[in-house]
């Protein structure tokens, strides 16, 4: 059996700009792409905590150390600057992998700095 397992994260970036009139994705800073190891053109998720959207795209390269966080296209309709977001990637493995599988977790603060990384969710307390 495979299994569709969060791969990688980017929890609580902040939107920097929305563009409806651009062809289509959401443009990541690069040095988050690679510290998520989320790749350019690769399918994402993103979860708008203002407001409950709930959309998937594209993720394509922004520059370097800029904090760059823009939706683009149709997807600028659900959210916009200031919106804080959880971008997610998933990837397909076999179950066998499972147990040992760890997925790569970035936090930022509101300026989409890194802060730190993680493989583990915290447990949720009751």
């Amino acid at each position: 059996m495979q299994l569709n397992m969060l791969k990688a994260k980017i929890h609580r970036a902040t939107v920097t700009q929305a563009e409806l009139h651009y062809e289509g994705s959401c443009a990541i800073d690069g040095r988050l792409l690679d510290i998520s190891g989320i790749r350019e053109y690769e399918q994402i998720h993103i979860y708008n905590v203002n407001n409950g959207e709930r959309f998937s795209t594209y993720a394509i390269r922004a520059e370097e150390g800029s904090g760059t966080i823009s939706i683009n296209g149709a997807a600028a309709h659900r959210a916009g600057p200031g919106d804080i977001i959880i971008i997610c990637a998933y990837g397909v493995i076999a179950e066998a992998e499972a147990a040992a599988f760890k997925p790569s977790l970035v936090y930022v603060d509101r300026h989409n700095r890194l802060t730190h990384t993680s493989d583990s969710i915290p447990q949720q307390a009751a």
